[in-house]
């Protein structure tokens, strides 16, 4: 039997690759009547020895080429080129709620430079106009790879506008980074789910106003309730809510894994905790500190404008997340 045999049965499962597989199983029986065709006349051996030999590298390509695809299937499911993003407001009032502004339009910019498409899923306002919370979808290429230690609390140390005395305040806001895969392991049950809806807010016409397309679904068995407003249907809104539900209910269940094996894995960052405060953003002093690369970067304006964080995303996400031999906190970080 051939080795192969198994293995391309399984790229003939595969959408992306049952036509290379019939390909590949064509080129097998082709090589077989050849073989048969050579023992049954020895006078046409030297002609089937070059056919063989032609059909062979033929098959080495279609294996390689359906191993690529299946590669590069494997890393977008590892690192998916969709996720959502969840900034909330945190200590600090209102400067905590323009601040998760400040940050939605940081990676706003941020998306725009790379090329990503990005939406807003749903969104919750503060009396003066900042983000109490905000849910962002963001796709394109690596998205997640780029984006994944983002996850965590970030702090800003500036003197508010509305502060008269000119004192400094620090204020935070969280961040979560949700991969939308393709496939999940995730099983939900219909009535595990209280599935609402709601006429969507703010601006948007006629269909905002008088039909009910925004949809809220709470999860039952976990308390995880997530909202869709951004579409313009009812049904649009209902799956996208799905796939966040689902995508939440799966960072839960890694996050109670990492916290389960937390004693084996102390010097790693698999999936980063929610409430880890992993950057301060120091206005003053012009600067933006990563306290779990122990690096810093100036020019803080061009940071926040989104150009600047290039360089930020770049390196954290080179040294996967972790401090490197020469850096340093600043202790008053």
């Amino acid at each position: 039997m051939n080795p192969n045999q198994e293995i391309i049965e399984e790229f003939r499962k595969n959408k992306k690759t049952t036509f290379l597989a019939e390909e590949y199983f064509r080129l097998e029986n082709e090589e077989d009547s050849i073989k048969k065709m050579a023992e049954k006349d020895p006078a046409m051996f030297v002609l089937a020895e070059e056919e063989i030999k032609s059909i062979e590298s033929q098959k080495t390509n279609l294996l390689a080429q359906m191993k690529d695809i299946v590669a590069v299937d494997a890393e977008e499911e590892k690192f998916p080129n969709e996720v959502i993003m969840e900034i909330r407001a945190g200590v600090g009032g209102e400067e905590a709620a323009i601040f998760a502004e400040d940050l939605a339009k940081m990676y706003k910019r941020y998306a725009e430079i790379k090329g990503w498409q990005f939406s807003f899923v749903d969104e919750s306002r503060s009396a003066l106009g900042g983000y109490k919370e905000v849910s962002i979808e963001i796709k394109g290429k690596e998205v997640y790879k780029e984006l994944r230690f983002e996850t965590g609390v970030h702090r800003v140390q500036r003197v508010p506008e509305t502060e008269k005395s000119g004192r400094v305040h620090t204020s935070t806001a969280s961040i979560a980074i949700l991969p939308i895969r393709k496939k999940s392991k995730i099983e939900i049950k219909p009535s595990d789910l209280i599935i609402e809806t709601s006429r969507s807010g703010g601006a948007g016409g006629q269909n905002v106003n008088k039909v009910e397309t925004a949809v809220r679904i709470v999860h039952k068995p976990t308390g995880i309730d997530v909202r869709s407003t951004a579409e313009r249907s009812q049904a649009k809104n209902k799956d996208k809510a799905m796939s966040i539900l689902i995508a939440k209910i799966e960072l839960q269940k890694e996050e109670e894994d990492a916290k389960k094996f937390a004693s084996e894995r102390k010097d790693q960052i698999g999936t980063a905790d929610r409430s880890e405060k992993i950057r301060t953003y120091n206005v003053l002093q012009d600067r933006v500190t990563d306290h779990r690369v122990k690096h810093s970067w100036y020019n803080i304006e061009n940071i926040f404008t989104g150009d600047g964080l290039n360089n930020v995303i770049d390196y954290i996400v080179k040294n996967d997340g972790k401090p490197q031999a020469g850096d340093s906190e600043d202790n008053n970080e």
